[in-house]
């Protein structure tokens, strides 16, 4: 397009040129007049206004602005124009920052009645709301913009399932609360086994009756099985994670359409070995063995259960990283909510496991993408439940508010889907 901007620009030249040879031609015959003086003068003056303006409707005819929407995937919904460039080779979407959208925030957690209490912060008597208005932005383009009617259409006759911990299930509840907004028999829209959302429940589904989809979440922490300790071990072993097996409720999320895995914040000294948590592989206690050695000997496991089960051509996987915290000092007690993000990461867009889910996606042999979400919510110190919870006196600087961070991971979830 630049190219063509710049051959009319090639075009127009000669003409003007070929003008003020004219105007000279004029002025030379006739410079003795005044009044003629005054009307070449106008003259020129015309016609170069005349030529910048010719330019300039050339310019913004060819390139009209950045935010011109385009319509994708024939479904009539409109986003930026950048959206073409989603997920392109010059587009990483999870290198960008926050900004101020004052459409935000999607959904009202008050209202949706599978949202957590403890993570309706304005609901529990946060006052400030700006933490709702921020949106994130890659760099080098854009994420395509969220339209539950379209996404209604997408999911129908779908099978959502996400696996992991209690960041999983806030995904899973951002989840189905955006959905629900374009919902207009709520009634439409249960638990199918009439479960209430709670922290311990191993399985909990939505199902959108009228679309007949549903939404899935299984809580496995670690991915692998959990066992109790075998007889004659150390009196610290109460139990065992069997690094080399893939935890047993796995059955159940083999024939979903749309797969979300996740774990991280169980795989810490405090939730292991305090509690009587040790390792095991292939029947043998592992006592010495490093969480992080562990950690990546079950993302070994997790992923040739992949390989070996899941059919790609029904089935996309996806895999969240490590969500960052905001604990001051790594103190468990020290949490402190900013009302704005923070201006420097200090590290936390990093995390070593992160580090090796990407290491572990990377090796395998069916498609899984990953989501990369560790440096978006390095900069959100804001939007932390923190004391806005249903119970203040215990801090939280690892779960977020909804509504909040986690949507944003569905908005960009459903951008790979969407734009794919």
């Amino acid at each position: 397009m630049s190219g063509l901007y710049w051959d009319v620009c090639s075009y127009l030249r000669p003409v003007l040129k070929r003008v003020q040879k004219f105007i000279k031609f004029l002025a030379a015959n006739y410079s003795k007049s005044s009044t003629f003086q005054s009307i070449t003068a106008l003259f020129m003056v015309g016609s170069i206004i005349c030529f910048l303006v010719v330019m300039g409707s050339s310019y913004f005819y060819m390139f009209p602005s950045s935010e011109a929407v385009v319509e994708i995937n024939g479904n009539g919904d409109k986003n930026s124009s950048k959206s073409s460039q989603f997920l392109s080779n010059e587009c990483n979407v999870f290198d960008g920052n926050w900004v101020i959208d004052e459409s935000y925030p999607l959904y009202n957690a008050s209202q949706c009645p599978f949202a957590e209490k403890g993570f309706d912060c304005l609901g529990n008597g946060r006052e400030d709301e700006e933490y709702l208005k921020w949106r994130w932005k890659p760099k080098n383009c854009e994420i395509w913009r969220f339209d539950v009617r379209v996404v209604l259409e997408f999911l129908r006759g779908k099978r959502v399932v996400f696996v992991g911990d209690s960041l999983s299930r806030t995904q899973w509840e951002s989840m189905v609360c955006m959905l629900m907004t374009g919902v207009e028999d709520k009634r439409d829209v249960y638990e199918i086994n009439g479960n209430e959302i709670s922290k311990q429940i191993r399985h909990l589904s939505i199902l959108f009756e009228r679309y007949r989809f549903t939404v899935e979440f299984y809580r496995s922490v670690f991915l692998v099985q959990p066992g109790p300790g075998p007889k004659h071990s150390p009196k610290r072993v109460k139990a065992v994670l069997k690094l080399d097996q893939v935890d047993d409720i796995n059955r159940e999320w083999i024939d979903s359409d749309i797969l979300v895995f996740n774990t991280g914040h169980w795989w810490t000294p405090k939730k292991l070995y305090t509690m009587g948590w040790y390792f095991q592989i292939g029947g043998r206690m592992k006592l010495g063995m490093p969480i992080s050695s562990a950690f990546k000997v079950a993302l070994a496991t997790w992923r040739s259960w992949v390989e070996n089960t899941i059919n790609p051509d029904r089935t996309k996987v996806f895999f969240r990283t490590f969500e960052s915290t905001h604990w001051s000092s790594g103190s468990r007690q020290n949490c402190k909510v900013t009302k704005e993000p923070a201006l420097k990461v200090k590290g936390r867009h990093k995390s070593p496991m992160s580090d090796a889910i990407m290491n572990a996606v990377r090796n395998v042999s069916v498609p899984v993408q990953v989501l990369h979400v560790t440096p978006m919510g390095a900069f959100r110190s804001d939007a932390h439940v923190g004391t806005w919870s249903d119970d203040p006196s215990v801090p939280d600087c690892s779960h977020w508010c909804l509504p909040g961070v986690p949507d944003m991971w569905n908005e960009i979830l459903f951008s790979f889907l969407l734009t794919h």
